[in-house]
């Protein structure tokens, strides 16, 4: 019954909001998705989606409105927002998720293709989407930027990964900063390990039977967003209970 409770009033402040979520297709950016929906939301899903048939299983799975967007492209960036302008006239809630991993290589052996690559998704993708978003968020509305352990840590054979990661942790802090006065919450998510696909690129025998599930974070991410207005988690630190790997 408790649980349930909390579900309810989770469902009761989120309900109506519309929220974006970008690397909207699998692992935790689907399950942020989903979640969000369930508790109420209208959702805006985009993703670089493989094909058509992808983006209409996601859209009949979860309802909402979905497209195509590259988040490393400008202008696909702002054809997708000025379509969520379109059709919801505003942002209650950014989740900034697009990431890719990249492959497992020392400095020397990183090529500049793969580290622009990386970068290119996971800081300057979040850096893009934040932008378009933020003439559609007012007073209340909240942005959640999908950050990893990673922007805590250094791990050896990631380091555009690594500085992708500690780069958009000073990208959050500091745009958490700028909004505070506007009254837009700014949160930092550190998932630890997680059971997505992302694996596949730079451990592919990770013991993911030791991970949470993306469906886990989904549901401390629907918790930070039903606070109340005058409370925020400025970080949210999420870790296996076995510890990491």
């Amino acid at each position: 019954m408790a649980a349930r409770s909390e579900r309810s009033k989770a469902s009761d402040l989120l309900r109506g909001k519309v929220a974006v979520v970008t690397g909207a297709s699998r692992g935790i950016g689907l399950a942020i998705g989903q979640a969000l929906a369930d508790a109420g939301c209208q959702v805006a899903l985009a993703a670089r989606f493989h094909d058509a048939r992808q983006l209409r299983e996601i859209q009949d799975k979860i309802g909402g409105f979905t497209q195509t967007c590259d988040v490393r492209d400008e202008r696909s960036v702002s054809a997708f927002f000025a379509a969520v302008k379109r059709r919801f006239r505003r942002v209650d809630v950014l989740v900034n998720n697009a990431g890719i991993g990249g492959p497992s290589r020392n400095v020397n052996k990183l090529s500049l293709t793969d580290w622009r690559e990386i970068i290119d998704t996971n800081l300057t993708g979040m850096f893009l989407a934040t932008r378009a978003a933020l003439p559609l968020m007012k007073r209340g509305a909240s942005i959640v930027n999908n950050l990893s352990v990673s922007a805590k840590s250094a791990f050896p054979g990631m380091a555009a990964y690594n500085a992708s990661k500690h780069g958009a942790a000073g990208f959050t802090n500091t745009l958490r900063e700028e909004l505070r006065e506007q009254g837009i919450r700014v949160i930092g998510l550190y998932p630890g390990a997680t059971d997505t696909a992302i694996w596949e690129q730079f451990w592919p025998e990770a013991p993911r039977r030791r991970m949470m599930s993306p469906e886990t974070i989904a549901r401390a991410v629907v918790f930070a967003l039903s606070l109340p207005p005058e409370a925020t988690v400025e970080e949210l630190v999420i870790a296996p209970t076995g510890g990491e790997l």
